[in-house]
């Protein structure tokens, strides 16, 4: 148990690694707001990790990956990456706070971005291409918690992760000017702006493509 626990923890450390929209927004909230901000945005994400798991669990894994399912997702994902970019670039605007204090509405704010950017399907076929069969094969009938030690290791993996990067760039932001704070939004608005161009060309792709 002890082996598979550390195993998919690695796991999940090192495929979180993989740059992505949802790890631009992270830096991008920690380098203006801090540790909590980029964090809330990470666990707004694990969210619906954890609600993948739990799909993947009872069976769901099918549904998610059917056709009309993922053309939705593509959709949704293109105006919520939309809308996180002109946030990003209005913020870029805004002066940054070194207090380290984070307003509630904030928290909020960033656990919603980064909850509805975990809405799409690059991350749905990611936890159902590569998490999917490992957790569905650590289903065993005489014994059940296996599957929650694979999924724990998983999570706890990507949460190591979400921490150790939002501490990095948290203790490493003061050192930056208001200038490259600035542009810092600019580039991650630039980036999330190209992730919804994309989602949004999947979507007319595949829509064109189901009709």
């Amino acid at each position: 148990m002890i082996t598979a626990f550390f195993t998919y923890f690695l796991l999940g450390l090192v495929l979180s690694l993989t740059p992505g929209a949802m790890t631009v927004q992270m830096v991008n909230q920690a380098l203006r707001k801090g540790f909590l901000s980029g964090w809330f945005v990470g666990l707004g994400g694990m969210t619906i990790d954890l609600a993948l798991i739990t799909l993947v669990y009872f069976g769901f894994s099918y549904y998610l990956a059917h056709p009309m399912v993922e053309l939705i997702m593509w959709f949704i994902g293109s105006i919520f990456l939309l809308v996180i970019g002109i946030d990003s670039l209005k913020e870029s605007k805004n002066n940054v706070d070194f207090s380290g204090t984070t307003p509630k509405k904030s928290l909020a704010k960033a656990y919603t971005s980064g909850f509805l950017m975990a809405v799409s399907p690059g991350n749905i076929v990611f936890w159902i291409g590569i998490f999917g069969p490992l957790l569905i094969s650590s289903i065993n009938g005489e014994n059940q918690a296996h599957f929650i030690i694979v999924a724990l290791g998983i999570l706890l993996g990507i949460l190591t992760h979400d921490i150790g990067l939002m501490s990095i760039i948290h203790f490493s932001r003061r050192f930056l000017n208001k200038t490259l704070l600035k542009w810092a939004a600019i580039v991650a608005a630039i980036i999330l702006f190209g992730f919804s161009v994309y989602f949004g060309y999947e979507f007319i792709t595949q829509l064109i493509t189901y009709v």
